[in-house]
This record gives C-alpha cells, sequence and structure tokens, in this order.
C-alpha cells in the first residue's frame, strides 16, 4: 500500500490559522489552539494510513471527516491526500460556499 503524502490548499491553511487566532485571541492564550492543532493533526495522520475513512461526498475524489466541531474536507488522489479546507461545522454554511471552495 503506497503512504499518500498530505498537501494543504492555500484555503485549508488559511481555515486553519483563523480558527486557531480566533481561539488565541478569545482565551488569551495558545493552549486550547495547540491542543486543537494536535487534533486536527491527528486526524489527518488517520486520513493518511485510512484515506476512506471519512464519508464521501457528492464530487468525485472528495471526502469529509469529523472531527470535534470541525469537518476536514480532502480529496484523495494516488499519492496525496489534499486538504481542501477546515470547516467549523457551528458555522452558516451559508457563510462560505463550499462547494464552490471544492470544485474551484
Amino acid at each position: 500500500m503506497v503512504r499518500r503524502k498530505i498537501k494543504w490548499s492555500n484555503d485549508a491553511k488559511n481555515d486553519l490559522f483563523n480558527i486557531l487566532d480566533f481561539y488565541i485571541e478569545r482565551n488569551r492564550s495558545k493552549t486550547y489552539s495547540i491542543k486543537l492543532n494536535r487534533e486536527i493533526n491527528k486526524s489527518i495522520q488517520q486520513i493518511v494510513r485510512n484515506p476512506n475513512l471519512g464519508i464521501k461526498t457528492d464530487f468525485d475524489s472528495v471526502w469529509s471527516l469529523i472531527t470535534s466541531d470541525y469537518q476536514i474536507i480532502y480529496e484523495i488522489f494516488e499519492q496525496l491526500i489534499l486538504v481542501i479546507l477546515i470547516w467549523d461545522c457551528r458555522r452558516n454554511p451559508d457563510d462560505t460556499k463550499i462547494g464552490k471552495r471544492i470544485a474551484g
């Protein structure tokens, strides 16, 4: 079995940064953001080991894994897992066009 590499889209990097930054500002501490970052990265490592771990979306080869309050949207390629975005499931889905971000 081929071990796939992880690549983060710019959107996913920005999503994670914004989420972590929000909690740093809100809590006036990095403690929770560090814990959350570890949790999300641990879930991504599980995806590397088992890419079909998540739920298949309406888009070919795009999957979604929920971890805590966050949805990791990723695409499976032969030798690569592309993290497309990190979505806070508590947000209003109308705040962003998830399908447009995935298809774009």
